[in-house]
């Protein structure tokens, strides 16, 4: 299944449907989850129906689940080119190139 075409309300419940299926791997109910993450009941319920939660709630459920590797599967850290690193004098660049202001 591709993600790219979902808008961001699929994407969200999509996001939601794995939590779920994670914590039913894990043989969890939702209190247990809620209790383990610190949040409630309710907050869980709203994230596997697809609601939108705080991203610090979403790292909650997602260390609750023993799955804070799913970051770096999701967002994995970019690579510096070799080429920057020679015109960076070997450092990576910190900010983002400037537009031109005509």
């Amino acid at each position: 299944m591709t993600l790219a075409h979902l808008t961001d309300s699929e994407l969200i419940a999509e996001i939601g449907d794995r939590i779920r299926r994670y914590r039913l791997q894990q043989n969890l109910m939702q209190e247990d989850l809620a209790r383990r993450a610190g949040i409630s009941p309710r907050t869980v319920r709203n994230m596997e129906g697809g609601g939108d939660v705080r991203l610090s709630t979403m790292i909650a459920i997602l260390r609750a689940l023993g799955r804070t590797d799913a970051v770096d599967a999701f967002l994995p850290r970019p690579r510096v080119s070799p080429m920057e690193l020679l015109e960076t004098g070997g450092s990576e660049r910190r900010r983002a190139r400037g537009r031109d202001r005509g």
